[in-house]
């Protein structure tokens, strides 16, 4: 109902003038809600987003944190780490494989005059290189080529068969 309904009525004007005069007596005075609001300010600071968590929280989550960093980490290293040296492949082996390098590729550049030398070279002494050698094949010749500067050292081998 509207007000203008009511005004319309004047059995009820006589008793909604004294409700509001009834309601308007028991107001609470405003000074009064403001003193509430300031003590309740005081009581019940603010506080930053850091203090909401107890210290025994922090805690929980430190753990936690902790606990995810270090199984990210072995996860990663676990992953990243290189077979063990017996499971090691075998370089690739054909003509139009890589050479090893023997010397350092500045020293490799360096040389005018290097020759390449086909030659057999014992197993045994590949194994340094990731040569799989057991007992049964280290006396075993390997076929190579070696790529050899002017005073004759090594400088780069490439392997051509292995038996």
């Amino acid at each position: 109902m509207t007000k203008s309904e009511h005004s319309s009525d004047p059995a009820l004007g006589a008793p909604f003038a004294a409700l509001r005069d009834a309601l308007h007596a028991s107001n609470t005075p405003p000074a009064v809600e403001q003193a509430l609001m300031d003590a309740f300010a005081r009581r019940f600071a603010p506080r930053r987003w850091y203090h909401a968590l107890s210290p025994r929280q922090w805690g929980v989550a430190g753990g936690v944190g902790t606990t995810a960093l270090v199984a990210a980490m072995s996860l990663m290293l676990s992953l990243s780490a290189p077979p063990p040296a017996d499971q090691q492949a075998a370089p690739a082996i054909d003509e139009g494989a890589e050479f090893i390098a023997l010397e350092s590729a500045e020293r490799i550049e360096q040389e005018a005059d290097a020759q390449l030398v086909r030659t057999n070279v014992p197993r045994a002494a590949l194994a340094s290189l990731g040569v799989p050698v057991t007992p049964q094949n280290a006396g075993e010749a390997v076929r190579a080529e070696m790529l050899v500067g002017a005073d004759g050292a090594p400088l780069a081998l490439r392997l051509v068969s292995l038996p």
